[in-house]
């Protein structure tokens, strides 16, 4: 028989100040949605990027209690919200969502993340750190002191452009780049239309899935976790405004976070904020 895995402690740093709220970082909501749906206990701390392993936020610290008694545990920093949940399923900690999957759903699946984290997150970025410059950094560098974070801010500024304008984001005019951002969530909103009108049709209350199916897949972490991180954040009024005007994508938010993210405080309702069927 073999000696089952102990179950490790682990603390999520977010780059930002913790409590009961969301933090703006839609990585960190991602990595604590793919954790609460599978059950998986952890807390938050603030945690640098001055001490994040490749720079960036969510990295987390993973503590495995010793496995042979008077043995050490094993403490590992572990990076990047894709890397730590592939981590925690290989080591039997988490389940495998997309292993019960077709072919055509997994690439289904991967197409709607890469769609927001490898397409829409560049205009993201370009909206908080070009257009909101302010507002953002006041927000990420809120903790530091203020001489500091005006020299820090330019910094991480002219890094983040260069960065934008090596991928390409920052050639867009503003109207192409408003466009292209609104266009890939009126795609996820699509598929969200469709998997409500499948759950209304079963009369499923509570949460519904990206993909339709009767329960999450990756996708779902990183949709709910790029919704919620694009809420009642001043650095991103374009974009929530775009969010808020889907009523079915504010459902699936809000019926998620009812049911796994009760103990934090919700997104304040919009005019545009308008609720679907309960059922």
């Amino acid at each position: 028989m073999e000696t089952p895995i102990p179950v490790p402690s682990l603390t999520v740093y977010c780059g930002a100040a913790v409590g009961n709220h969301y933090v703006a970082s839609p990585f960190v909501l991602k990595l604590e949605t793919r954790l609460r749906l599978s059950g998986f206990a952890y807390r938050t701390e603030f945690g640098s990027l001055l001490q994040a392993p490749r720079g960036k936020v969510p990295f987390v610290k993973l503590e495995s209690p010793a496995i042979v008694e008077g043995e050490k545990g094993k403490e590992e920093l572990l990076t990047d919200s894709a890397l730590i949940t592939e981590r925690l399923v290989r080591d039997g900690h988490i389940a495998d969502w997309n292993s019960r999957l077709t072919g055509a759903e997994r690439a289904k699946d991967v197409a709607v993340r890469a769609l927001l984290e490898d397409r829409w997150y560049f205009f993201a970025a370009r909206e908080r750190w070009m257009d909101n410059y302010y507002a953002m950094r006041d927000d990420t560098l809120g903790f530091i002191p203020w001489p500091f974070r005006v020299v820090l801010g330019l910094v991480l500024y002219r890094k983040i452009k260069d960065r934008l304008d090596g991928q390409g984001a920052l050639r867009y005019t503003d109207e192409e780049a408003a466009a292209a951002g609104a266009e890939a969530w009126e795609n996820v909103n699509e598929l969200l239309v469709e998997s409500h009108r499948k759950a209304q049709e079963k009369g499923k209350v509570g949460p519904f899935w990206v993909l339709g199916g009767p329960q999450p897949t990756e996708a779902d972490a990183t949709v709910f976790g790029f919704i919620v991180g694009s809420l009642d954040r001043l650095q991103a009024p374009a974009t929530e405004k775009v969010v808020r005007g889907f009523p079915v994508m504010m459902e699936y938010a809000r019926r998620i976070h009812d049911a796994y993210f009760s103990d934090y405080k919700r997104w304040t309702d919009g005019e545009v904020d308008a609720q679907v069927s309960e059922t």
